[in-house]
């Protein structure tokens, strides 16, 4: 059984990709995946390679002359469930603002992880995260190559995979 402890530490794990993100740490942000298959909507964009998933968003999010993506990943709505003996899985939303040179603050994305974890060692890792985007504004300032946006894409549940 799970106890306050337990779910703080998930959402702690969760807060910390955004930490690690919007400070341009990427090397940081892919050891938080290091057990983990990481997906891009449907397609698994890396398999507990941390240094995969490093270069994926090197590849695709621009760093600006502050050493930073700028922009700030907010994640709310958190609800984290048990799925059994130190297992358990989350659902987030994600709002990303970004202020850049000659661009003004304002949401340039937004979506929801889903997530899945595993307690080993008396400490919880992701083991999946599925990184869903279905809100788009410009990310013209944010990101090096264009992705597939749409305004048919409705946003991820558990219920749905």
């Amino acid at each position: 059984m799970m106890d306050e402890a337990d779910y703080r530490r998930i959402e702690r794990l969760i807060l910390m990709y955004p930490y690690y993100l919007d400070d341009g740490r990427f090397d940081d942000m892919g050891k938080l995946f290091s057990d983990a298959d990481v997906y891009i909507g449907s397609e698994l964009a890396a398999s507990k390679d941390p240094a995969a998933v490093a270069a994926l968003w090197r590849r695709y999010v621009r760093i600006h002359s502050n050493g930073t993506p700028r922009t700030h990943h907010i994640a709310t709505n958190i609800i984290v469930d048990e799925e059994g003996p130190e297992r358990a899985r989350a659902h987030s939303y994600i709002l990303v603002v970004q202020h850049a040179a000659g661009f003004p603050l304002q949401p340039i994305t937004a979506g929801d992880y889903l997530d899945r974890f595993a307690k080993s060692d008396g400490t919880w890792r992701f083991t999946e995260r599925r990184v869903g985007n279905d809100l788009f504004g410009n990310l013209s300032h944010h990101l090096i190559e264009p992705m597939a946006t749409g305004t048919d894409i409705a946003p991820q549940r558990w219920e749905r995979l």
